[in-house]
Order: structure tokens, then C-alpha cells, then sequence
């Protein structure tokens, strides 16, 4: 009971200087909306970075790549042989950490064309089957190819929305959906048939804004014509958007032309291979290294590229710093606050110095008045919080607008590439901002409360 008496005393003594109480409570309001705002927006940035990961196929996902033979191995260049067909099959049956082993065979700047349209192919794979769980590819149309397309060497390929919009046409410049299943474009002068279409790949941010420009009618052809030009910007997004997969026995047989000369075992340009589980990933890559050692008689001339991993490890990196700049920024906005808070507290005891005498001298204890007073700086502070947390909603919704705008203009041109991902107010940052308001709030009030509760009565009732 007392305590609740506290907490409305202190309220009536906010309420009857109100300008001062929110002069007060501004740094509070100041500390608590940086840290939610910040809170959010490490968030959004932490969901943007995750999704670009998954995008890429997945944490688990690793490129092995030809690389130099070492100096130490200088000797054994001549002999190197590099990726083969050897090596997929020896990982295949030798390291059974691994769920995906799809080996790469890339077409460097092909020709696409189909009724006199042309476009050069940012990216041209020949690929297992098992690439379309390895790069986490999703059909929008049709199928994927078979082991069947891959033995026959069949002259099929599935497309990225990025090339159907180049040799078929945009939907919003057709005004209707084109699904070019069963069309015939041309490779390097090799005519190849279209079974599948991937989904059209963009940041969720991306997607909103260009939904909001099509129902608005802003969405023109000039954006689309645009965005065309932007078709070889290379980005998570883009880089299936603008792909083309054709069977890897097909990019042998018919449009790598040099595979016929060389070493007997066509060698890859890459081997794309994928961990059953991300904690595995450590010990399936020492399978593979061994397994490699092997088939390359001692010669290390490959490399790993687990782009994916060090981006995790970026995401927590980055995730980490700027946490901690912002938890920073907040802790030194509430410790003004709580200074401030302090200070008001020590002055509106000078003024109520007889007031406390009165209530000592007719039976309130030390503790009733040290209560009071602390409940006042507490109620001043949660006060604060409060308002802070409407003050980071509206600050988030303003982040959000302003981002929406950039997210807009980068629609318009299909990159997306730096716009940043929307913010997210979580639970956890609205209760750690109330949490460290209060505990800010009583530590405020302590010396004044102590102050307050020591007082003399006599000396206090003769106070003028």
C-alpha cells in the first residue's frame, strides 16, 4: 500500500510541473528510442545479410575451385590435373558428410538470341540435376532437366526471369504473363529448348516497393527498359535471375568445344558440394581434402570457396559491432537522462524541504519519505521509457519511408544492391529498454531519495 501511494504522490509531483518533468524525461525518451531504433535496424540488417546467404544456396554450401599448385610443389605443375570427373565421383562415394556433389562447367559470355534479340548471358552452367539443390533454385515453370537430358547430352536449358525479359519480353510490357516453355533459343548459334523457368528472384523489400509502383500505375515500360540494361549487374539476386542451365553432358558436347582437345578427363570449372549440416561443414571439408589428396596424387591445386561460412561470420561480426555502438550510443543517452533526472529530483526536494519535515513530524518514517522519493524518480524514468517507445516506433515507420523511397528507385532498375532491408522492433529490445529506464530511474533516485529521508524534522520545519 505504501508503495502504490508512493508511486501516486510521485505522480501528482510530475503532473504539477509538467514542463520540467519533460524536460527531465527527454533523455530518457532520447536513450530509449536509439536503442529500440538501433535494435531494429541491426535486425532488418541481420535478416537482409541472412537472406542474401540463403539465397546463395544455403551456409553449408562450398565451391571447390582449380587453384595454382604451391611453390613447394612447383616441381609437380606439368602433372597437376586439376578438377575432373575423378574427383566428383571419389567425393561421392569417399565423403559421406556430404548430401550434394554437382559439378560446374561455365560458358564464359555467350550469345543469347532469339528473333533478333541478343544478350550476352552474365551466367551460362552446365550442372548435374542435384545443382537445383545445391543452389536452393526454385521452378516457377515447367522442369528441371533429367539424368536422361544429361546422358543424351539433349540440347534443353531452364531460364532465369532476367532472360526470359530479355528475348521474350517484360509481362508488364506484353500485359500478360509470359511463360516461354518449349520455345527454342540460341546459344552460341545452338538452338536449345526452353523446359523450365526459375521464379523471379528479389529482396523482399524490392518486391514491395515494385508492387506498390505497378498498383499506383508508376511502373512504366521505361523502368522495364531499364532494368533490362541492369541485366548483368551481378548480385545474389540477379545472379539466378540472369542464368542459364543447360545438362552438363550438353555443355560438353555442344557448346564447349575446346573440352575436345586437352586432357582426356575434361576437367570442371568448379565443384559445388554441400554439407549435410552447417555444424558439419568443418569436418565434411577435411573429408574432401582428403579425398582430393588422393585423386590428386599429393598435388594441392584446389581451393575452397565457402563464401557462405565467412558470411555468417560477418553477419555476427557486424551484428556484434554494431550492437555494441549502438547499445553505446543509448547507454550515454540514458545516462544523461539519468543525470538529469538526478539533478531534478536533488532540486525538488530543496523545494519541498518543509513539506517532508511536516510529513516526518506527524509519524512518516526515513524509509516512507526514501519510498517516495525513489518511486518518484522511478515513475519519472518509466515515464520516459514510454514515450521513448513511441518515439522508436515513429522513428522506425520514418527509417522505413525514407528506405521505401531508395528501395523505389532501386525497383525501378531491378539491382536492389544498397538498399537496405526493413526494420524490425523486437519484443526483447522493447523490454531491455523498460528494464535499463527503470534501473536508470532508481539509480537517479537513490542519492536524492537518501538525501531526502535523512533530513532532520525540526531542522526541516524551520527551513524558510
Amino acid at each position: 500500500m505504501i508503495g502504490w501511494n508512493s508511486i501516486v504522490i510521485g505522480l501528482k509531483q510530475i503532473l504539477a510541473h509538467k514542463f520540467r518533468s519533460f524536460l527531465t524525461m527527454l533523455g530518457i525518451v532520447l536513450g530509449v528510442a536509439s536503442l529500440v531504433a538501433t535494435a531494429a535496424i541491426i535486425k532488418g540488417m541481420e535478416n537482409g545479410l541472412m537472406e542474401r546467404i540463403v539465397m546463395l544456396g544455403g551456409i553449408e554450401k562450398v565451391w571447390i575451385n582449380e587453384d595454382r599448385v604451391p611453390s613447394y610443389q612447383e616441381h609437380l605443375k606439368d602433372i597437376s590435373p586439376g578438377l575432373t570427373m575423378k574427383d566428383v565421383h571419389a567425393l561421392q562415394t569417399g565423403a559421406p558428410l556430404l548430401q550434394v556433389v554437382s559439378p560446374r562447367v561455365r560458358l564464359v559470355s555467350p550469345l543469347a538470341s532469339r528473333n533478333g534479340k541478343q544478350l550476352v548471358v552474365p551466367s551460362c552452367n552446365g550442372v548435374w540435376p542435384a545443382a537445383l539443390k545445391l543452389n536452393l533454385h526454385e521452378l516457377k515453370h515447367g522442369r528441371f532437366f533429367t539424368d536422361l537430358d544429361e546422358k543424351n547430352a539433349h540440347s534443353v536449358c531452364v531460364i532465369g526471369t532476367g532472360i526470359r525479359d530479355a528475348l521474350f519480353g517484360t509481362p508488364v510490357g506484353a500485359g500478360r504473363e509470359i511463360i516461354p516453355l518449349g520455345e527454342v533459343i540460341n546459344i552460341n548459334g545452338q538452338p536449345f529448348t526452353v523446359v523450365g523457368m526459375f521464379k523471379h528472384y528479389e529482396r523482399e523489400r524490392t518486391r514491395i516497393a515494385r508492387e506498390r509502383e505497378q498498383a499506383s500505375k508508376t511502373w512504366s515500360k521505361k523502368k522495364e527498359a531499364a532494368a533490362l540494361k541492369r541485366l548483368s549487374y551481378w548480385d545474389a539476386f540477379w545472379g539466378k535471375n540472369a542464368a542459364i542451365y543447360v545438362p552438363l553432358n550438353t555443355m560438353k558436347v555442344k557448346l564447349r568445344t575446346d573440352y575436345a582437345v586437352g586432357r582426356p578427363d575434361q576437367g570442371m570449372t568448379q565443384i559445388g558440394i554441400k554439407a549435410r549440416h552447417v555444424d558439419q561443414v568443418a569436418a565434411a571439408l577435411q573429408q574432401v581434402r582428403n579425398v582430393l589428396m588422393r585423386t590428386h596424387v599429393g598435388i594441392e591445386d584446389f581451393s575452397f570457396n565457402y563464401f557462405q561460412g565467412r558470411s555468417l561470420d560477418d553477419v555476427k561480426k557486424r551484428v556484434r559491432d554494431a550492437r555494441i555502438s549502438g547499445w553505446m550510443i543509448a547507454g550515454l543517452s540514458l545516462l544523461v537522462g539519468g543525470i538529469g533526472i538526478m539533478n531534478i529530483m536533488l532540486a525538488s526536494i530543496n523545494e519541498r524541504i518543509r513539506e517532508i519535515g511536516i510529513c516526518k513530524a506527524i509519524g512518516a518514517t526515513g524509509f516512507t519519505v526514501f519510498l517516495q522519493v525513489l518511486a518518484e524518480g522511478v515513475v519519472l524514468a518509466l515515464l520516459g521509457a514510454m514515450a521513448g517507445l513511441a518515439a522508436s516506433f515513429a522513428l522506425v515507420d520514418l527509417l522505413d519511408w525514407a528506405s521505401a523511397g531508395q528501395v523505389g528507385a532501386a525497383a525501378g532498375n531491378y539491382s536492389g544492391s544498397s538498399v537496405g532491408n526493413t526494420p524490425v522492433i523486437t519484443a526483447q529490445a522493447m523490454l531491455v529498454a523498460i528494464a535499463l529506464s527503470a534501473m536508470v530511474g532508481v539509480v537517479a533516485g537513490l542519492f536524492p531519495a537518501y538525501k531526502a529521508a535523512r533530513l532532520n524534522p525540526i531542522e526541516a520545519l524551520r527551513y524558510e
